[in-house]
């Protein structure tokens, strides 16, 4: 039996990095296929909350070279500013997993909020 990869998100500590999946699908452009899509719980316990979105991670073999926001806003405004504790209650959402659906759209399934959205890419 082979011992599984060494992969390392590295997105620092206290994120709570709660669901992730390879993306494969081909509604979004080619540069998604095969990049990691996290949802990021958010923080509890800092002072400057952190997390509270979903990232896009590309990675080349089994290191991640590049994030960037796929869905942001979970912490937007006033909240922003709000720590521990209090920035998980202030939050309008929290991402908790991420699923891609056959048709290559991806849900988001937010445990605060008690929603699950559903984010698809249409070319212009």
């Amino acid at each position: 039996m082979e011992a599984p990869p060494d992969f390392q998100l590295g997105l620092g500590q206290t994120l709570a990095a709660l669901g992730f999946t390879f993306y494969t699908g081909r509604m979004f452009p080619a540069e998604y296929r095969n990049a990691v899509i996290v949802a990021l719980h958010g923080s509890w316990n800092r002072s400057t909350p952190s997390g509270y979105r979903v990232m896009v991670a590309r990675t080349n073999g089994r290191r991640v070279r590049s994030y960037e926001p796929l869905v942001d806003g979970f912490l937007a405004g006033a909240n922003a500013a709000t720590g521990g504790r209090a920035a998980g209650a202030a939050a309008i959402g929290r991402p908790a997993d991420v699923m891609q659906l056959p048709d290559g759209s991806i849900l988001i399934s937010d445990d605060s909020g008690n929603r699950i959205y559903r984010v698809s890419y249409t070319r212009q």
